[in-house]
C-alpha cells in the first residue's frame, strides 16, 4: 500500500522546489499586503481544482484481529451478574391509594 503523503513531506518538497528556482537564476518579487494575485475576470479557483483524484485504496481485512475487537464489545456490554448478598436489601416501595395516587414511601426488605 502506497504512504499518503504528509503536510511535512509536502512542505519539505516544496521548499526543495523553491530553492531549485532560485538557485537556477530565478528571483522573488515582493507584492505589497492587500494587493490580490487573481484577476477579477477569472473564474473562482476551487472550480478548477480537482479532489480526489487518487483511486480509493483497497483494504484487506484481518478476520482475526476484527473476530477479537467485536468479542471485546460485546463482553463489554454483557450484563454481570449481581454478588449475592446474604443479607437482606431494602428497597423503597410506593404505597398507592384506590385511585392510583401515592400515599407515602415505605421501606422493605427483599
Amino acid at each position: 500500500m502506497k504512504k499518503p503523503l504528509s503536510k511535512a513531506d509536502i512542505r519539505e518538497e516544496l521548499d526543495e522546489e523553491i530553492e531549485r528556482f532560485l538557485k537556477q537564476g530565478g528571483s522573488v518579487d515582493e507584492i505589497p499586503r492587500g494587493i490580490s494575485g487573481k484577476n477579477p475576470g477569472d473564474p473562482p479557483i476551487f472550480l478548477n481544482r480537482r479532489l480526489f483524484i487518487e483511486p480509493k485504496a483497497p483494504r484487506t481485512l484481518v478476520p482475526e484481529v476484527v473476530a477479537a475487537i467485536e468479542a471485546r464489545r460485546k463482553e463489554k456490554y454483557r450484563r454481570k451478574p449481581e454478588p449475592k448478598s446474604r443479607l437482606p436489601r431494602q428497597r423503597r416501595k410506593i404505597i398507592y391509594d384506590d385511585f392510583g395516587e401515592p400515599l407515602r414511601r415505605v421501606w422493605t426488605e427483599e
